[in-house]
């Protein structure tokens, strides 16, 4: 992993946003929720012991702003220490910026990555069946169901047009019907940040990233704010079964959030982010590269109905949570074999950005080379308390 600076993170606009993150602080033997300022990274924790906390305020970004905090470095040492081959533990390094919330997903947001997740069914986890399959099942429903709403009475026609050929999928229910899919990515505390090492379960062969935008969602379901995220994806797990969504997704260092957490204010609004472009690199080791992107504005349902489809009279999260919006990137291009299309490799670097958010990067490598991850809830708790911060 290359060592990273301020201009592999901050936005095009740098701190004129309001920018809020978690930085390990080896003296305290736990993490800090931090402010990101011009004149460098201020420890607030004694305001807002969590970040769930932070996002519970009325206003965010007007709380942060009020609240001085204690200078604990320049962000460009702290961003330099945190890749794990060149850490020093003696120092601060960069975290996740999300702590207690819920790690939701929502999935098949957009009309080409619900082709895709269709074909990995039809396909059975095989890519070499992928393009075969990928050609029927444009010529059957098009490839351009942007306009098309879900739920509405042209989506449900178009429905029952797919079951009478025979053609209708699992994916395509949650992709048009009126339900949106919504899962639970990965267990709270779990997520990786910036500079970190994102991971794969060793057995897969046919993986992705999946560049997203991530809401930060309070206990009341307002939105606060957001990051951008990789929900890695295994797609010859979950294209042998939709049973596999928990192993597909689920796996250690599965969950990358990053690079810091911008809180709504007039800089950067809900609207700001519904526009949002968001790009993706791959570079590997082996001298592949791969670029691709995922416009939030071609998003089949809008970021309020996913989050009210989430929280609501039927579920409470009483932390708050944070939602992976789901991506319209679909890696097709071969990187080894015609037909065989893309998959993962050993040490590939992934970036992704938008210009409002930073960009966010990360080496893959399989899950159980990746650090463990041995500081949950209780941990968290037990340190807290320790330092009188609860």
């Amino acid at each position: 992993m290359t060592t990273l600076s301020v201009k592999d993170l901050l936005p095009e606009d740098g701190t004129r946003g309001t920018l809020a993150g978690r930085v390990w602080l080896p003296q305290a033997n736990g993490p800090a929720v931090v402010a990101v300022r011009g004149d460098g990274v201020f420890d607030v924790t004694a305001r807002f012991p969590t970040i769930s906390a932070l996002c519970e305020e009325d206003n965010p970004a007007k709380a942060l702003g009020l609240t001085k905090g204690e200078w604990i470095g320049d962000l460009d040492a702290i961003v330099a220490n945190t890749a794990p081959d060149q850490r020093d533990r003696q120092k601060p390094w960069l975290l996740a910026p999300v702590d207690l919330q819920t790690l939701k997903a929502a999935g098949v947001t957009f009309a080409i990555s619900m082709l895709e997740r269709v074909i990995e069914e039809r396909a059975k986890g095989n890519p070499a069946s992928a393009e075969a399959i990928r050609k029927e099942v444009t010529r059957l429903i098009g490839d351009d169901l942007s306009k098309l709403k879900p739920g509405s009475d042209q989506a449900m026609h178009l429905k029952q047009v797919l079951i009478d050929q025979n053609a209708w999928s699992q994916y395509l229910e949650v992709g048009i019907g009126p339900d949106a899919e919504v899962f639970t990515k990965a267990p709270t505390l779990s997520s990786v940040g910036t500079g970190m090492d994102a991971g794969l379960h060793p057995k897969s062969t046919w993986n992705n990233p999946e560049p997203e935008l991530v809401l930060f969602v309070s206990s009341r379901g307002k939105i606060v704010g957001g990051a951008l995220g990789n929900d890695v994806n295994l797609r010859d797990f979950e294209g042998r079964s939709a049973l596999l969504l928990s192993k597909a997704k689920d796996n250690n260092a599965s969950c990358a959030i990053g690079p810091l957490l911008r809180l709504f204010d007039d800089s950067f609004t809900l609207d700001d982010a519904r526009k949002l472009d968001i790009s993706l690199n791959v570079k590997g080791a082996d001298g592949f590269v791969l670029d691709g992107h995922s416009s939030i504005s071609k998003i089949s349902r809008d970021p309020t109905d996913l989050v009210e489809q989430t929280i609501g009279k039927v579920h409470q999260y009483p932390d708050g949570f944070v939602l992976f919006l789901g991506t319209m990137f679909a890696p097709v291009k071969d990187r080894d074999a015609p037909g065989q299309g893309f998959t993962h490799k050993r040490d590939d670097i992934v970036t992704i950005a938008a210009p409002q958010l930073g960009k966010l990067v990360n080496r893959m490598r399989t899950s159980d080379e990746c650090e463990p991850w041995t500081f949950g809830i209780g941990a968290l708790m037990k340190n807290l308390a320790q330092r009188k911060l609860i």
